[in-house]
């Protein structure tokens, strides 16, 4: 079976993540902070959903609505997903994953949105459509066509990374995805699809393609 790292702070917040591995087949690995210093005999990596990053990551002062930063995290994930890319190892990010992705590949953050009781809608499954850029890995995963996504964020990306292209935004211009071009798979999105696996066609569609680029020969 192919393994997977997964990245997490609280225990609480595990479970939906290693059920939507298990559920295309894949092993979930904990990974919690401090970390490995390797990701030895893991076949790719999920960064998951979480607190805040510190915004002196980005050179930036903390806006009032952040929470409290939780350093150990954001270097123990920084250093995992730079692991992983050098490794070549496909990798998955999720809401505070998308903009650890950004951040840690240069890009920085819009700390607050003015339109966060949109993107903030926790326990709703529907919360507002996001629209995929046609010719992006994402759109070759989920369909180019627009769809609705569950979204419990108030932060987003603000400053794409060089590196880095949108795959997919909100209709009110937040970016929704991201993704590094080329073979790899390196792939991360705002909203949380591991809540919706294996209900909705195009989030399982993501892990199902998160599997194979792992290894695993899915049918």
């Amino acid at each position: 079976m192919k393994r997977i790292g997964i990245t997490y702070r609280f225990e609480e917040k595990y479970p939906p993540y290693r059920d939507a591995v298990l559920a295309v087949g894949l092993e979930p690995v904990p990974i919690v902070p401090p970390g490995v210093d390797s990701l030895h005999g893991l076949d790719g990596l999920l960064i998951a959903g979480g607190t805040d990053l510190n915004p002196s990551l980005y050179q930036q002062a903390s806006h009032p609505e952040n929470e409290t930063p939780d350093d150990e995290r954001d270097a123990m994930e920084i250093r995992l997903l730079r692991l992983a890319l050098q490794s070549d190892l496909p990798v998955l990010c999720i809401c505070r994953g998308l903009q650890l992705f950004n951040v840690a590949l240069g890009g920085d953050l819009l700390q607050h949105l003015d339109q966060t009781p949109l993107h903030r809608q926790r326990g709703v499954t529907d919360a507002h459509p996001v629209d995929i850029v046609p010719g992006t890995k994402l759109a070759a995963i989920t369909g180019p066509q627009s769809f609705y996504v569950n979204s419990r964020h108030h932060q987003a990306a603000g400053r794409i990374a060089p590196e880095l292209i949108v795959s997919a935004r909100s209709a009110d211009g937040i970016v929704e995805g991201l993704e590094l071009p080329g073979p790899r798979f390196a792939l991360a999105v705002q909203w949380h699809p591991e809540d919706r696996v294996p209900d909705r066609a195009e989030d399982t569609a993501l892990f199902r393609e998160f599997a194979v680029a792992a290894g695993l020969n899915v049918t």
